[in-house]
């Protein structure tokens, strides 16, 4: 280390440390900070779950494909590394939710699967009378009593009964966590709904009133935009540019810390290979279950022992655009939980991303894999395909074999942000703060899965480390 210099010492290499060790030396170039940035990344590669294939002309996901454009951390980050004039929008379609073997097109003026508008939901075939009869009890029913957390699921059936969570919301909310919507946390995933319902006592009526008013400008070409942005080359081109950005020589790949513990007034990391290295401040990038085990010596990250992680894959095929004799209209669908389907959502790559497709091609990107069912992530890549090819073939037509498929596996990669999940990280990032001054924690476990959610919590953790170091 530097005669004189503070030593930060990142763990991970996914998108949140990534974006410590890019802020952290910026700030530390620009302001001639005495300080030097280390980022550790055990396996050979940055950038966790982002992965891009690039070949014979398509662009595909492993990971991640997209951010939200009004999360503005994310385009901001490639602004300054250089890539935003890259970043393209996805073109807006119809999306369905696939439930009684039919594909619905999704209720207009839902928000999240929340009703904001009453004719879409009234016409729509995805309800009996019955369900939309007892989801217009939401108009009348008192707000709940306050709770400091409950399962989205308890929540939603309280205010719109089982048809509608099941057919409508459960699909879109549980798939963006791979997770079960009786399990998961309303105050940890989207607390707004419950801030609308005790504001407005009826949910629908909050959700309508909370709705950014739309656009008056330009409005035929907002119809056409979607909400999502995304490098054309890719998000892997992201964590390539970021990475380009970092000093030389501030990187380990394919170095593992094992241990790490407070000696008096610093830290002491362990490598794999017994080596050991000191730093004045750490930040912790690393999922839950790694967590526990580097800092095994404090009993309270074991909070994280009980968190579950959902393990997915998604299933990218490539078709000539002749063999889909039955094409839809739109952009994807999700499935409802009580469908007879391997599938949990499909999308119609070549035209929600047109960049990531030859013209004269179909590319399907099909996700398995959900909580209490990921077992069919451990199947081989033909089993996978072919349950995949005879779900798509109950609402298309395909006549061939994909010529081109990529299977990805994220094995317990999806941390699960269960009942009570606030008031567990609260209580670990109190004691951390009593026990390890210096050490701070980020990442998808912790704050939000999405891209910008990392991103934010990279640019937290930094400004945290300064102000810690007196910087």
């Amino acid at each position: 280390m530097s005669e004189g210099k503070k030593r930060v010492v990142i763990l991970g290499g996914g998108i949140t440390g990534l974006t410590a060790a890019f802020y952290l030396q910026k700030e530390a170039r620009e302001k001639k900070l005495p300080l030097e940035v280390l980022l550790i990344e055990a396996s050979h590669r940055l950038g966790g779950k982002i992965q891009t294939v690039v070949k014979d002309g398509y662009v595909i996901e492993k990971g991640p494909d997209s951010f939200l454009a009004r999360k503005q951390s994310a385009s901001r980050l490639a602004k300054q590394v250089g890539i935003e004039d890259t970043l393209v929008s996805n073109t807006a379609g119809k999306s369905f939710v696939l439930a009684r073997n039919r594909l619905h097109p999704m209720p207009g003026g839902s928000i999240m699967g929340i009703p904001t508008q009453i004719l879409p939901f009234v016409t729509t075939g995805l309800f009996s009378f019955s369900g939309k009869m007892r989801a217009a009890g939401d108009f009348v029913m008192p707000r709940s009593e306050p709770a400091e957390d409950q399962s989205l699921g308890k929540f939603f059936r309280r205010r719109l009964g089982d048809e509608v969570v099941e057919n409508l919301i459960e699909p879109l909310l549980s798939g963006i966590y791979a997770g079960d919507i009786d399990q998961m946390s309303l105050m940890s995933t989207f607390p707004q709904f419950y801030q609308a319902e005790q504001k407005y006592r009826s949910l629908v009526l909050g959700m309508k009133k909370m709705a950014p008013a739309p656009k008056k400008s330009g409005a035929q070409k907002e119809k056409k935009m979607g909400m999502f942005l995304t490098p054309r080359n890719g998000l892997q081109s992201l964590i390539e540019a970021v990475e380009n950005k970092l000093e030389d020589h501030t990187v380990l790949k394919g170095h593992r810390v094992e241990q790490v513990w407070k000696d008096q007034e610093r830290y002491c990391l362990k490598f794999n290979n017994n080596e050991v290295i000191q730093a004045d401040s750490v930040i912790s990038a690393v999922p839950h279950h790694v967590l526990k085990d580097i800092f095994r010596d404090y009993s309270f990250f074991q909070v994280f022992e009980k968190m579950p992680a959902t393990s997915v894959a998604n299933v990218a095929l490539a078709f000539p655009k002749e063999a889909i004799k039955k094409d839809i209209d739109g952009t994807g669908f999700v499935v409802s939980r009580n469908s007879d389907y391997s599938i949990t959502a499909c999308t119609w790559l070549h035209k929600k991303w047109p960049h990531s497709c030859p013209e004269d091609k179909v590319l399907l990107r099909c996700f398995v894999g959900r909580a209490g069912h990921d077992t069919i992530v451990d199947l081989s890549d033909d089993q996978i395909i072919k349950l995949v090819l005879e779900d798509m073939n109950k609402t298309m037509n395909i006549t061939m074999e994909p010529e081109y498929a990529v299977i990805s596996r994220w094995k317990d990669a999806m941390p699960q942000y269960t009942v009570g999940h606030k008031q567990r990280i609260s209580y670990c990032l109190e004691q951390t703060e009593k026990e390890l001054p210096g050490v701070f924690l980020a990442g998808s476990s912790f704050e939000g899965l999405g891209v910008p959610d990392c991103i934010d919590q990279g640019e937290a953790a930094v400004t945290k480390v300064l102000n810690y170091l007196a910087l």
